[in-house]
């Protein structure tokens, strides 16, 4: 911005003008700071914030050759990617932005480590920048712990894979598919030998996205790979490259937790103790079909206040239709959620929602159940 100028009176002479002019310059240059220049990060494990709230890592450890990435206010972007790994093991590196702790390193102002079962939502948003010249998958990470851990290693990591290109996979081997927050995607499960992986990949690329982390939470919850009373750690979001990876870039993140008593993965309205809640499941069989009606007992003292039920089907089911509940997928690990009608469960009430479905081969029931992100006892 230029200062206006004016016309000054012939007494004050041209050199109080040029005075005056000169000073409301300075004044603007003070009020308006300079831009940020970008960051250019290459040490193995060099880092910095950025919106004085995100920890933005270069996390090269899985090669000894140069990676460079370049910092803005928003993101990031890998300007130098040298070397390469197999495709059948590791990536070589895990450029990425967090919110949370990773071995000690905290972001700023952080709400995490916190326990899942007071977390009512964990909002976020993420946009990527792609390119075709690389092997590798553009990955969202969200880590659980038993505990409160700020070190080292947690026992399972849930892995969102917007986008992959060549020959990777995830850890372990594909255990079927679900739909998670609205869209469908591919399940792998297994372990890398230091923690449990969660895997969920999308069928095509997803550019940007925003979504509540929770609802893959409590996919690993009801998986029975974490419980509510452990820790959502860090949230993360970057690359995994084998080979190359220059121009990959995250462009925009968020990430926030919110906490409220009680509550699920998800939810607030926890009855309060592990035998708070009591599932009644009652089946119709008959060959290759099936209808469930499920109901839902409040047996602690404090009232439910919006319901999520986790369940995992036994393989070979599937839902068809569904009735007074939500449910996030039709086959697998299912939530069922409460309806605005039916979301309140007042100490010693009920609800109760049902679903035909298929099957194949012999027929049995779901081996659990958790309200909420409590177990229930059943019958």
């Amino acid at each position: 911005m230029r200062p206006s100028q004016h016309h000054a009176r012939r007494a004050r002479g041209l050199f109080g003008a040029l005075l005056t002019t000169l000073a409301v310059a300075a004044a603007l240059l003070t009020a308006a700071p300079a831009a940020r220049a970008d960051t250019t990060i290459c040490e193995e494990f060099g880092s910095t914030t950025i919106q004085g709230r995100y920890v933005v890592q270069n996390n090269r450890w899985g090669t000894g050759d140069p990676q460079c990435i370049s910092v803005n206010d928003s993101g990031f972007r890998i300007t130098r990617a040298d070397g390469s790994v197999p495709t059948n093991g590791a990536p070589k590196s895990y450029p990425s932005v967090f919110n949370g702790c990773h071995y000690t390193n905290c972001s700023p102002g952080t709400a995490l480590p916190t326990r899942l079962n007071t977390i009512t939502g964990a909002p976020t948003s993420i946009s990527y920048g792609y390119v075709s010249d690389a092997v590798y998958d553009a990955a969202y990470d969200i880590w659980l712990d038993p505990t409160p851990r700020t070190d080292g290693v947690n026992r399972t990591e849930i892995m969102i894979w917007f986008h992959k290109v060549g020959p990777v996979q995830p850890v372990g081997s594909q255990v079927g598919t679900a739909t998670v927050a609205g869209r469908q995607w591919q399940v792998w499960s297994g372990n890398n030998g230091s923690n449990d992986v969660l895997s969920f990949v999308a069928p095509s690329a997803i550019a940007s996205w925003s979504f509540d982390v929770m609802d893959f939470v409590r996919q690993a919850v009801a998986r029975g790979m974490a419980g509510g009373d452990w820790y959502l750690t860090s949230i993360q979001a970057g690359f995994e490259p084998w080979q190359n990876g220059t121009g990959l870039a995250v462009t925009s993140f968020s990430s926030a937790v919110t906490t409220g008593s009680g509550g699920d993965p998800g939810d607030p309205g926890d009855p309060g103790d592990p035998a708070a809640c009591r599932v009644t499941y009652a089946t119709n069989v008959w060959q290759g079909g099936f209808t469930a009606e499920v109901t839902v007992a409040n047996t602690g003292s404090s009232p439910v206040n919006g319901w999520r039920l986790a369940f995992a089907l036994p393989s070979g089911q599937r839902i068809t239709s569904s009735w007074n509940a939500n449910l996030s997928s039709s086959s697998g690990a299912v939530t069922a959620s409460n309806l605005p009608y039916n979301a309140a469960i007042a100490p010693g009430g009920q609800v109760a929602f049902g679903f035909q479905g298929t099957y194949g081969g012999s027929f049995s029931p779901p081996g659990g159940f958790s309200l909420n992100g409590t177990a229930c006892a059943t019958g």
